[in-house]
């Protein structure tokens, strides 16, 4: 295996200090413009990059920006969501030469210990947070660090309510209250007055929002609890399917269910047509997030559409700016829109009596 080339080599080949050639690699005075130009030219030919440990132990930047997921396994393979997310965050972090740094853990508290980990270590210059949940320990503990970070999806609050927000957290987030709205408008301009949201995990702050929005709006309409309702899952294909038969075994089912997200919309439509349900016409279904899968199902299935992918950016520019010495605050992305497909209509007149 090749040898990587050292500050030594370089100093030899350009007849230099190796004091000098750190002076120069590392923009501080003491060496002149033509010595600097030349000793990076040859750091260039070497092919020499710099040694990101050895810079986190001099107190300089790592390089690298941390993002850990903490959620069931067996939820990740299948939902499109993170991918998207992960892809649009790579896009701006690569642009800038940045790293990241990616881990999976199974709770919020295998999180907190990695982040305690990676400051210790000096792993990475700042970190993306995601499912705030709304009893949320890590905004006190990355204010306790200093560790920038930005929240994707409005932050809950903290585990200690005297602690203040730190000074380096700044978050993204989507306007979930105004989509459910949207979802509302749309079900119920068609006829539906018994809905039923199946939601994701019980905790995260936008499980949350959403379904305090859909009790909002369903209010609005004059439908009351008894009509509109949210049952809480764990994002999975199977956790969907069994809350879908579940509903639909009811004396007074549903005639309209929204997904939290597209692989449990999938899974419902298929139980729906194991047991005889037509779609949409005695059932209704919308999916929270748009995907290929949403798609392909037949019927296609009406959903929300944004850009995932520019969620991840925006977060990812949100981070490096703080890094930057930018201040914090709170960017909004762009709404999701209702993309009406061929798995709503109105709903069958005896299911409404």
């Amino acid at each position: 295996m090749a040898r990587r080339p050292t500050i030594k080599d370089i100093a030899r080949q350009a007849g230099v200090s190796e004091s000098a050639v750190s002076f120069a690699l590392n923009d501080r005075p003491g060496v002149s413009r033509d010595t600097r130009a030349r000793i990076r030219r040859v750091a260039e030919e070497l092919g020499w990059q710099p040694n990101s440990a050895a810079r986190a132990l001099s107190g300089e930047r790592s390089g690298a920006v941390g993002l850990v997921l903490a959620r069931p396994a067996h939820t990740l393979g299948v939902e499109s969501f993170f991918l998207q997310l992960v892809s649009g965050i790579q896009e701006v972090l690569s642009a800038a030469r940045t790293a990241l740094l990616f881990q999976v853990v199974e709770g919020i508290d295998a999180e907190c210990a990695v982040y305690r980990r990676w400051w210790a270590e000096r792993r990475v210059d700042g970190v993306i947070v995601v499912d705030p949940r709304t009893r949320d320990p890590r905004p006190e503990l990355l204010g306790r660090l200093a560790l920038p970070a930005v929240t994707v999806g409005e932050a809950g609050s903290c585990a200690s309510p005297s602690v203040q927000p730190a000074a380096t957290l700044s978050s993204v987030r989507a306007d979930d209250a105004g989509a459910m709205a949207q979802v509302l408008d749309h079900l119920h301009g068609l006829g539906h007055r018994r809905i039923v949201h199946i939601a994701g995990l019980p905790g995260l702050a936008h499980t949350a929002r959403r379904m305090e929005s859909l009790r909002t709006e369903a209010a609005r309409r004059g439908l009351g609890r008894d009509q509109v309702r949210s049952v809480v899952t764990d994002y999975s294909d199977a956790a969907g399917a069994a809350a879908t038969r579940r509903v639909l075994a009811e004396p007074l089912p549903p005639t309209a269910l929204v997904y939290d997200n597209d692989v449990m919309a999938v899974a419902g439509s298929a139980v729906a047509a194991e047991l005889g349900i037509p779609v949409p016409g005695r059932l209704s279904i919308v999916a929270w997030d748009d995907s290929a899968l949403c798609r392909v199902t037949h019927p296609r299935l009406t959903a929300l559409v944004r850009d995932t992918a520019g969620f991840g950016r925006l977060a990812a520019e949100e981070l490096l700016a703080l890094l930057a010495g930018g201040p914090s605050g709170v960017r909004e992305s762009e709404r999701p829109r209702l993309e009406p497909r061929e798995s709503t209509a109105p709903p069958a007149a005896h299911t409404e009596s």
